[in-house]
């Protein structure tokens, strides 16, 4: 294996899960993010080395990643930092991953394609709990229909929260709803929720906009997608500490279900069970980037589906995918 991998964000909640996955596996690793004394006691208590910059200019940030061959981008609020972070790898020909579950980081990523590939870079957003299972489950499912037309994907978080992803939720709920239709993505001023079983009884879910709308589209062609997102509580105001503790993630696994609709009127189901999100996010973030540094890396903008296929998903923790 070759190639550096510079984790920037490296110093908050899923940065440092991250990185502990990332040393585990051997990869060699940079440490970066705005906090110089934060990113600095982080390099050095991992052994590695350690750079501090803003993304607020484009030569500090470009500078930011000289020597350096991928970035796994875990700093929010993604919608203030993916497209510096972005620019600054397609200036340096550097391939991009980041960990975001916000639609216009997704939509951003999308519209990077063409100067992606003159770069000869990869462009990945959602390299995490979204949208690594929920795109190779919709992948799986399709391919069990002729021709298949629609899907409607479930999606079921449960126990707490990080703050980053509080702050992700905002944006999102901002947004309203959206959906695909006829292969466009419009807004819904009516939106009905939906229920799902994801093996435990049914659950209400509601619409949202989500990253899923282009990842889905990217990777099997369906024109009609619908998102909808289920959780224990809702997404409370606030949390106490940064994220869910070892146990509160080992207490509560995640879930995605994809209903795909072929032309004929023949529907499918999967459903793919994992980790909690917060585990599984980490562990695939490093996954992707420890391929890239293998030397596969499929350039322009990609969705993890279309980059590795339905296996990915799977060779992440404890994951299962199970045809309903």
């Amino acid at each position: 294996m070759g190639g550096r991998l510079l984790i920037y964000g490296a110093n908050g909640y899923t940065g440092r899960l991250a990185l502990e996955r990332a040393v585990e596996v051997g990869l060699d690793i940079v440490v970066a993010g705005r906090n110089t004394t934060k990113v600095t006691a982080l390099g050095a208590e991992f052994g590695v080395e350690s750079r501090s910059f803003a993304l607020d200019d484009p030569y500090t940030a470009r500078s930011g990643l000289k020597s350096v061959d991928c970035v796994l981008h875990v700093a929010g609020p993604f919608q203030e930092t993916a497209q510096p972070m972005m620019q600054a790898c397609l200036d340096a020909g550097v391939h991009y991953v980041d960990s975001t579950a916000e639609y216009p980081t997704f939509a951003l990523a999308e519209s990077m394609d063409a100067v992606a590939r003159r770069a000869g870079v990869m462009v990945l957003s959602g390299g995490g709990w979204q949208s690594v299972p929920s795109d190779c489950l919709v992948m799986h499912t399709a391919r069990r229909v002729r021709d298949p037309q629609r899907v409607a994907i479930g999606l079921h978080v449960t126990g707490g929260f990080s703050r980053g992803s509080i702050a992700g939720s905002s944006i999102i709920m901002d947004l309203g709803v959206l959906v695909r239709r006829g292969g466009e993505v419009i807004s819904v001023d009516s939106p009905q929720p939906r229920t799902f079983d994801f093996g435990d009884g049914l659950v209400e879910c509601m619409p949202a906009a989500m990253g899923e709308l282009i990842t889905s589209w990217r990777s099997t062609g369906i024109g009609d997608i619908e998102c909808y997102l289920g959780t224990d509580s809702g997404f409370p105001d606030d949390i106490v500490g940064n994220g869910p503790s070892a146990q509160e993630r080992a207490a509560n696994r995640y879930q995605v279900l994809a209903e795909v609709t072929g032309h004929d009127g023949q529907v499918a189901r999967s459903m793919i069970d994992t980790p909690n999100g917060y585990t599984y996010t980490p562990l695939a973030g490093i996954e992707i980037a420890r391929r890239v540094l293998d030397g596969h890396a499929p350039v322009g903008y990609q969705t993890p589906a279309l980059a590795y296929d339905t296996d990915l998903a799977l060779s992440v923790g404890d994951t299962t995918i199970t045809d309903l």
